[in-house]
């Protein structure tokens, strides 16, 4: 079937992105779903960091591809257990649930999914994607910046329908990252103080997943004051740039910022006996300068946690509960909606600092 899509053709162009143009929007071809696989009407799809991580060069992954990874839609077709017209929402890193690390109970990437996602392909090494004639790679086995997707079934996770599209997308990055690490890593009791350094759309999920627990502080931290209001506006309790935040110290602090000065100033805002949870996800050749001595001598640690140490299957639902209930308004996050046609600024705004979510909408 025909699709139309954004396409990343050369990796690293200059900026600004709106120029240059490193994303092209064009049709495409998309082949039907085979075994285990769905054929999805994507509704809306979020711009992230990891997209514009491919765009830059900080990740390097074969083009062309069609890129995007956090995104909602409809089942429109697939012989799976899912029915048609089933909203579902896309997750970047599919888990075949047999490998060592699915046995890690989401601390470990996924071993064939990972390796699915290194090489831009579904999960049985399949792409089903080609412009004239030319094979078009997956991203992530999502790739959401178009009208349709094939996803492996162990790349989505359903959720009701009274889950507006906007919400389903940010509950597959987002909201699974930022506040993946909250739940599941950081894990705060009432009476504690967590701290979100970098407050893009995965901080402010952070931020709002720790709000959603009782008898918490929650701190934000980013040099853009434009975002340090937007915490503000959505209950964060103090906000500081990371030249305020010096005195500062909490029990659970979330780098959400990928980048080394913030992990390092997280490092410096963990307090004796805390734990530092860095999600952010730095250029390959970053490098930090911390003292090892504060970790033996105050029992500090450092984690790691990637996609928030989420199993989806089990996470999203939860994340559901909360927006239900009041306790998590995703809806917050959403800076701006673009038409797709403006992907190429999006990206500039991205890498401005000046966007916390972008939301694509295809209805």
């Amino acid at each position: 079937m025909k699709i139309r899509g954004a396409v990343l053709d050369h990796i690293g162009l200059p900026r600004p992105y709106a120029q240059s143009g490193p994303l092209t929007v064009s049709d495409l071809d998309l082949a039907g779903p085979g075994p285990g696989e769905l054929l999805v009407r994507i509704e809306a799809a979020g711009l992230c960091h990891s997209d514009l991580s491919v765009v830059d060069g900080n990740r390097v992954r074969p083009v062309p591809m069609l890129l995007g990874h956090e995104a909602a839609g409809i089942v429109e077709a697939g012989d799976t257990d899912l029915p048609i017209g089933q909203r579902v929402v896309m997750t970047f890193l599919p888990r075949c649930g047999s490998c060592p690390a699915c046995a890690t109970d989401g601390l470990t990437p996924c071993g064939p999914g990972s390796a699915a996602n290194g090489a831009g392909t579904l999960m049985d090494g399949s792409i089903r994607l080609t412009r004239d004639g030319e094979p078009v790679f997956h991203h992530l086995g999502v790739s959401g910046f178009a009208t349709y997707a094939v996803v492996d079934r162990r790349s989505v996770v359903p959720v009701p329908a009274d889950v507006p599209p906007v919400v389903a997308s940010l509950l597959g990055c987002a909201v699974l990252t930022g506040g993946g690490a909250v739940l599941n890593v950081g894990k705060p009791q009432a009476g504690q103080t967590v701290i979100v350094v970098g407050l893009g759309g995965v901080g402010m999920a952070a931020a709002l997943t720790a709000l959603a627990h009782d008898g918490v502080r929650v701190i934000g931290v980013d040099q853009v004051t434009d975002k340090l209001d937007r915490a503000r506006a959505l209950g964060v309790h103090e906000t500081y740039t990371p030249e305020q935040a010096a005195d500062v110290l909490a029990t659970v602090v979330i780098e959400a910022a990928g980048h080394p000065a913030a992990l390092e100033t997280a490092i410096g805002l963990t307090g004796p006996g805390g734990r530092t949870i860095t999600v952010g996800l730095p250029r390959p050749d970053a490098r930090i300068s911390v003292s090892p001595l504060g970790f033996v001598a105050e029992g500090r640690s450092l984690i790691g946690s990637y996609l928030g140490s989420a199993v989806p299957a089990r996470d999203i639902p939860r994340f559901v509960e909360l927006w239900r209930a009041g306790r998590l308004p995703v809806e917050q996050l959403v800076s701006a909606t673009i038409p797709l046609d403006a992907i190429n600024a999006g990206m500039d705004a991205l890498a401005d600092g000046t966007a916390v979510r972008q939301i694509i909408r295809f209805d």
